[in-house]
C-alpha cells in the first residue's frame, strides 16, 4: 500500500467538503463551544508503570486535569475488574481533581480475518461497558493498517461498518467511540474520514493524534485538520518541545475551532516524571495562548 499523494489526498478534501455542512458537523457539536481545551495525560509511555493512587497524585501535583488510561500497564484497569473493583476505581477519580476521561484500547478493525474482526469488536463491547461503569467519555481505538491483499475499500468499508457496530453498543450508556488516527496507510487523514463517511454513527468521532502525516501539504496542519474537524472529538499529544511539528498552528485551530475539550499528552516515560510534567505544562500553556 502506498501512501496518497498530495494530488490525491487534497483532491479527497476537495470532495468531502462539498458535502452537506449539517452533516459534517452535528456529530462534532459536543466537543467545540468557548476554546478553552485542558490538558490531561495518556498513560501510554510515562505513567505505564504508575498504579491509580501515583496517576492521581503525579496528575494532580503538576496540573494535569484529565487521563486516559493505557490497557495492559500497571494499573491494571481492565475489562476483568469485578463491579466492586470497578466502584472503587471511579470513586478514586470522583474523589480527586484529576477525571477519567477515557480508556485507551489497542481494538483494531482492519483485519480480513473474520474471527480476528469480531474478537476486537466484542473486546471493544467489554471495553464500552467498563467506561459506562467507571463514568469514562470515551474509548479510544484504532486503525492499525490497510491490508495489502485487499482492496482499501473494502477494508474502510469493513471498518466503518465495524464501528458503527461499537457505537450502537455505546450510545445507550453515554459512552462515545474515539478512533485515532493511526498507522501506518491507515492514520492517513483522507483515509480516517472515509471511515468516519463509512461509519456515520453519532457516537463515533476521532482522535488527533499529532503525527507528521497530518501536514498533508508538508508545512501546515490546515488542510488535515479542516478535513477531520467534523468528527474531532480528541486529541492526542506529544513533543512540544519538537520543531517538526507546528505546535502553534495546531493549538491556534483547536482554539478558533472552539474545541473545549482535552489535548492528552502522550510522552516517553523518564526518570524525573514530575519535573518534566511541570515543564511540559508550562510549554502547552505557553503554545495555547
Amino acid at each position: 500500500m502506498h501512501p496518497i499523494s498530495r494530488r490525491t489526498a487534497l483532491k479527497t478534501l476537495a470532495s468531502i467538503s462539498t458535502l452537506p455542512l449539517l452533516a459534517r458537523t452535528a456529530n462534532a457539536a459536543s466537543a467545540f463551544s468557548d476554546g478553552n481545551f485542558k490538558l490531561g495525560l495518556v498513560t501510554y509511555n510515562l505513567a505505564k508503570d504508575w498504579d491509580v493512587a501515583t496517576i492521581i497524585k503525579n496528575c494532580e501535583a503538576t496540573g494535569f486535569e484529565a487521563v486516559e488510561l493505557r490497557t495492559t500497564h500497571k494499573h491494571g484497569v481492565e475489562p476483568t475488574l469485578e463491579k466492586s473493583a470497578r466502584a472503587e476505581v471511579r470513586k478514586r477519580f470522583a474523589d480527586s481533581k484529576v477525571r477519567l476521561l477515557s480508556l485507551g484500547t489497542t481494538c483494531e478493525f482492519h483485519s480480513p480475518k473474520a474471527d480476528e474482526l469480531r474478537k476486537n469488536i466484542d473486546e471493544c463491547k467489554r471495553f464500552i461497558e467498563l467506561a459506562h461503569d467507571l463514568g469514562c467519555l470515551g474509548v479510544k481505538v484504532r486503525p492499525n493498517g490497510i491490508p495489502k491483499e485487499v482492496a482499501e475499500e473494502k477494508t474502510i468499508a469493513q471498518i466503518g461498518a465495524s464501528l458503527r457496530e461499537c457505537g450502537e453498543a455505546a450510545a445507550p450508556g453515554g459512552v462515545e467511540i474515539w478512533v485515532e488516527v493511526h498507522g501506518k496507510d491507515s492514520g492517513h487523514p483522507p483515509r480516517c474520514a472515509g471511515m468516519m463517511h463509512a461509519c456515520g454513527h453519532e457516537s463515533v468521532g476521532l482522535c488527533w493524534n499529532s503525527n507528521p502525516t497530518d501536514l498533508m501539504d508538508g508545512a501546515s496542519v490546515k488542510p488535515a485538520f479542516d478535513l477531520l474537524k467534523p468528527w474531532l472529538r480528541n486529541c492526542h499529544i506529544n513533543e512540544l518541545a519538537s520543531d517538526k511539528y507546528p505546535w502553534r498552528e495546531f493549538f491556534t485551530l483547536l482554539r478558533q475551532s472552539g474545541y473545549a475539550r482535552y489535548t492528552l499528552c502522550e510522552i516517553q516515560e523518564t526518570s524525573d516524571p514530575l519535573r518534566l510534567m511541570h515543564f511540559y505544562r508550562a510549554l502547552w500553556r505557553e503554545l495555547g495562548r
